[in-house]
């Protein structure tokens, strides 16, 4: 009866951890307009300093997997949220530019640490029935946390602009605490040991992309990284766009952003089954990756607090819907090769959060309103690439069964 208890205990001690990290990594975004500013920086700093958390995110993610299988799931668990403690709290304190950049840095590599550790923990913990419903809450989490992060980062910002990260430090601290003491080790000392015994090498990442390149899959994959590049776009100068050009504030930002992204969550989950089972993934993928980009080139030329809302949330619900129809369908396509997928779209995602802010920052520079005219541009080309390449996919196939049945 006890190692039930135990695991469930576990999980809500990771679903916790997740929970804090990414509400810390969502508070940035309504606070960020006004917090810089005491920096005097532009918005390329700006842009660079969102994508900073990306570039060690990318980079530590597939060596955060491999440590965790040789010397255990919670050293890197506790370590990466001692370091994301340490991230918020050098955000807090920074007097000088290079210390935020150093912060982002520091809080992609607690992110890499934290993630797949704790999605593989979860593995250890639960039976394949239970897997999926184990994985689910911890998904759960991470979606709760992101969705709320900007609201709270704006109501804690009315009592000081760096009280929102002195917060998430604290809670940071807490969970390293209660991690380190009553989160017992998901694998036995014998796995580790096989672990770190074993000769068997990885390829690097950048073979692995260039394998991608040749996988019927790619155009998919191509998918991955508008979407980010594209959500990044939006998000990193979202701020500082309303801030100089229609004077929101950081609780006005943070309410829009929670609230698009709330119901973004909930028309994902209410509608995704509906319209993947009566249209299927590529006339969605389609449909929503033409709207999300109508939206951005309607926020351009929307003025009002309700208007802007409007469009924000058009574009929230756009691709809340677009990333499970993207899954839907790369699960369909990778047959045995389901691992390397899931690598490969998380790895095209990261270079998405990498490039998506740091353009738009560079673009903002140049004119406050080319960021978004130039991602819509980017969304608008990739679905008019995949419509194209799945006409050709289709007619290929047709013209195969054809020849086919001509034979026979």
């Amino acid at each position: 009866m006890s190692v039930p208890k135990r695991r469930s205990g576990s999980l809500i001690i990771l679903m916790i951890n997740m929970f804090i990290a990414m509400v810390g990594m969502g508070l940035i975004i309504p606070i960020l307009p006004k917090y810089v500013t005491e920096f005097g920086v532009t918005g390329q700093a700006m842009g660079f300093l969102v994508a900073a958390f990306g570039v060690t995110q990318f980079l530590f993610s597939p060596i955060a997997g491999e440590l965790s299988d040789k010397y255990g799931r919670k050293l890197l668990i506790v370590s990466g949220m001692g370091l994301f403690m340490v991230s918020q709290l050098l955000f807090g304190v920074a007097t000088e530019m290079w210390m935020l950049y150093l912060s982002r840095l520091l809080g992609g590599m607690s992110a890499a640490l934290m993630t797949p550790p704790m999605m593989a923990y979860v593995a250890d913990i639960t039976t394949e029935e239970k897997r999926g419903k184990g994985l689910g809450l911890l998904m759960a989490s991470m979606t709760l946390g992101v969705v709320i992060g900007p609201g709270i980062g704006g109501f804690l910002a009315d009592y000081g602009i760096r009280v929102p990260f002195y917060c998430a430090a604290a809670l940071a601290g807490i969970s390293t605490i209660v991690s380190l003491l009553f989160l017992p080790e998901s694998l036995s000392a014998e796995e580790r040991a096989r672990a770190r015994s074993s000769m068997q090498k990885r390829d690097n990442l950048l073979r692995q992309l260039v394998a991608s390149t040749k996988a019927p899959y790619f155009m998919l994959l191509v998918l991955v990284f508008a979407l980010s590049f594209g959500l990044q776009n939006f998000e990193a100068i979202f701020g500082l766009y309303v801030d100089v050009k229609h004077g929101f504030t950081p609780k006005d930002i943070s309410l829009m952003i929670t609230l698009g992204a709330l119901i973004g969550v909930i028309c994902q989950a209410v509608l995704i089954e509906r319209l993947l089972h009566r249209f299927g993934e590529k006339k969605v993928l389609l449909s929503m990756f033409i709207l999300s980009g109508v939206s951005m080139i309607a926020m351009l030329f929307v003025s009002n607090y309700f208007l802007i809302f409007v469009v924000s949330m058009l574009f929230f619900v756009a691709t809340s819907i677009v990333r499970p129809a993207i899954n839907t369908l790369l699960s369909k396509m990778a047959g045995n090769e389901q691992g390397f997928v899931a690598g490969m779209n998380n790895a095209y995602m990261s270079l998405g959060n990498i490039i998506g802010p740091s353009i738009a920052g560079i673009l903002f520079d140049v004119h406050i309103q080319i960021p978004y005219a130039f991602g819509a541009v980017i969304l608008f080309i990739s679905a008019a690439i995949f419509a194209v390449s799945g006409k050709k996919s289709s007619h290929s196939s047709s013209a195969q069964q054809a020849k086919h049945s001509q034979t026979s």
